[in-house]
C-alpha cells in the first residue's frame, strides 16, 4: 500500500464517521420535529375551544355590561324627577306654610299675651326643670280671683 492509498482510506473513514454523525443529528431533529409538530395540534385542540369559551364570556359581560348602564341611565333619570318634583313640592307648598306657621305663632303670641291682671312691666316667668320629657314647675300657681 501506498501513502496515496493510506490516505484515501484515512479520508474515507473520516467522512464515514462525518456521515454517521450527521445521520445521528438529522434523526434525532426529526424525532424533536415530530414531537413539536404533535405537541402544536394538541395545543392547538386545547385552544379552540378555551377561545371559544372566552369569546362567548366576552359577549355575555358585554351584555351585563350593557344591562349596567341601561340601569345607571334610568336611576339617573329617576333622581332628576324626584330632584324636580321636590324643587316643586317646595316652591308650592314651602311658602304657604311658612306664612301659614307664622300667621299661627303670631295668633297664639297675640291671644297668649294677654293678661288683665299682670303688672305692666315685664312678668318674670317661673324657673322649671325637665327630667326625662317631664316639667316640675318650680312654684304653684295662684288661683285667680272670680270677679
Amino acid at each position: 500500500m501506498s501513502g496515496g492509498e493510506v490516505a484515501g482510506i484515512l479520508v474515507a473513514v473520516f467522512w464515514a464517521i462525518l456521515v454517521s454523525f450527521l445521520a445521528v443529528a438529522l434523526a434525532r431533529l426529526a424525532q424533536t420535529l415530530r414531537a413539536t409538530t404533535k405537541l402544536v395540534a394538541d395545543v392547538t385542540d386545547q385552544a379552540v375551544p378555551l377561545l371559544t369559551d372566552a369569546s362567548s364570556a366576552v359577549r355575555s359581560a358585554q351584555t351585563q355590561i350593557d344591562r349596567v348602564d341601561a340601569i345607571a341611565s334610568d336611576v339617573q333619570e329617576v333622581t332628576s324627577n324626584a330632584s324636580a318634583l321636590s324643587t316643586t313640592v317646595a316652591s308650592t307648598f314651602g311658602g304657604p306654610l311658612v306664612k301659614v306657621a307664622a300667621f299661627g305663632y303670631g295668633v297664639r303670641r297675640a291671644l297668649g299675651g294677654r293678661k288683665e291682671d299682670a303688672p305692666a312691666g315685664p312678668a318674670k316667668q317661673p324657673r322649671r326643670t325637665v327630667i326625662v320629657g317631664r316639667t316640675i314647675p318650680a312654684a304653684r300657681r295662684t288661683k285667680r280671683k272670680k270677679d
